[in-house]
């Protein structure tokens, strides 16, 4: 018999990855979605997916068993982000993003919004996008580093009222010092193994977890390797381990 607590501890890391359905259509999917949802419990589905298959697209994931996370990074007037969290709430979402630098009247609509319809959707506002680095950010008129602009972000919007945040794993540990263990952290750019990619501010699922994330987004590592699945299981029981770890040495 399986020992409860090995049992619960699995449930937990599938619970923290989610995988990122970068496809132009459902049936570019194909079954992956089923084939992966013994290790992965959350479905991100970006702009390249929601755009074309719209509303099936989170049917999808739900009716694979997963929680569907609707990665839109919201980013307009406080009127059409409320009535676009609504939408979402409709669709039976788990998780929506804003943009955190939408200011405080969007963050607050799309927050009461959410709280408004009772479907149990939290609203993740997204601080600095992974791939930009200081280089970036002075492009546009930010002059400061990643981890300053990222704390800065992730005040204002859990002044502003959201449930969480969108980070790079290079940032969890600072925001978990600052803010405490209540807000999620999404962190995007996992890598079992380092790419040579976009993605400029990546990190292990190990360091993840250890760092504070509460959901690991990994897309391409899964996506593209030979064998979904098994890359699926190397990633969740490498949050597993991450998880007991901290388990022993909290």
């Amino acid at each position: 018999m399986s020992d409860p607590s090995e049992l619960s501890l699995a449930s937990a890391a599938r619970a923290r990855l989610a995988f990122a359905a970068d496809y132009p259509s459902l049936a570019a999917a194909g079954t992956i979605f089923a084939e992966l949802s013994p290790f992965v419990g959350v479905l991100k589905i970006g702009l390249e997916l929601y755009i074309r298959e719209g509303a099936a697209a989170v049917e999808a994931g739900r009716l694979a068993g997963l929680d569907v996370f609707a990665d839109l990074k919201l980013h307009d007037i406080p009127e059409t982000v409320d009535r676009a969290v609504g939408s979402v709430c409709s669709l039976g979402a788990r998780y929506v993003t804003v943009h955190a630098s939408g200011g405080p009247r969007m963050l607050e609509r799309a927050a009461i919004r959410a709280e408004r319809e009772g479907t149990g959707l939290s609203v993740l506002a997204v601080t600095v996008l992974t791939s930009l680095d200081a280089d970036d950010l002075r492009a546009v008129g930010v002059g400061c580093e990643p981890r300053d602009q990222v704390v800065r972000l992730a005040r204002l919007a859990l002044a502003s009222g959201v449930s969480g945040l969108v980070c790079s794993a290079a940032e969890a540990a600072e925001l978990r010092r600052v803010l405490g263990h209540t807000p999620i952290l999404v962190t995007p750019g996992i890598r079992a193994a380092h790419a040579d990619d976009d993605q400029k501010r990546v990190a292990t699922p190990e360091q993840a977890v250890t760092d504070g994330a509460s959901l690991l987004v990994v897309g391409r590592p899964i996506r593209d390797a030979s064998d979904p699945v098994a890359a699926a299981e190397e990633h969740v029981r490498a949050i597993e381990r991450a998880l007991r770890a901290k388990t022993a040495n909290p």
